[in-house]
């Protein structure tokens, strides 16, 4: 499977929390809720098509706990994306949760299995097994060791045109350095840049 990353994202590259103002506080986070006042359709099928591809999702703890909240209400089956999110498998990352903590509520309670002890091992093992492919969502944490070690084969950023000036971001201080080939680029009505990417190799320097 590949992994892919997808995020919502501001202008500053912050990724917490953008559902809502119970959704991520932590670090004293006041701007939770921020995607709200940019109902785009055109996102809603974007992420519904790319939601198409998922095999299964990589999810850290506090983003399970955050999806486990939500999705097994949603039940109509004419929702792709309930669908997908309560279906498939939910490998979870945790070094404190045990393994009869990680279960989903609703029709598909085994779904959901936890990962501990070498997590680039593991997910490396969940990379080679079949499907299309292994989708993150938020796990900002989870997020920063998969990008050290350049385990990440596609990026799918929605951003959203504001700054914040804090909040968790997606990419900081340590990420390896790489260039991105834009596989795809669209901007929607309300000005939201819908961007896949795929790392492209190393850095490359020149004079201008």
């Amino acid at each position: 499977m590949k992994l892919t990353v997808q995020t919502f994202l501001t202008l500053d590259g912050v990724m917490q929390a953008p559902g809502g103002p119970e959704e991520d506080p932590s670090g004293t986070f006041v701007h939770g809720g921020w995607q709200a006042p940019f109902p785009d359709p055109a996102v809603g099928e974007f992420v519904t098509e790319l939601n198409s591809h998922a095999s299964a999702f990589l999810l850290g703890r506090r983003t399970f706990d955050i999806f486990r909240g939500y999705w097994p209400d949603q039940t109509d089956p004419a929702n792709p994306i309930a669908t997908a999110i309560n279906g498939l498998p939910k490998h979870v990352v945790s070094n404190s949760l045990r393994e009869a903590d990680v279960t989903w509520r609703g029709e598909h309670p085994d779904t959901a299995r936890l990962v501990t002890g070498d997590i680039v091992a593991a997910v490396q093992a969940l990379k080679e097994e079949p499907g299309d492919e292994l989708q993150i969502w938020g796990s900002g944490k989870l997020l920063e060791t998969l990008l050290q070690h350049e385990l990440v084969d596609l990026f799918r950023l929605m951003t959203f045109p504001l700054v914040l000036g804090s909040g968790r971001r997606l990419l900081n201080q340590g990420v390896p350095p790489v260039t991105l080939r834009a596989v795809d680029i669209s901007v929607t009505d309300l000005g939201i840049v819908l961007g896949t990417y795929a790392p492209a190799g190393p850095v490359r320097h020149g004079q201008m």
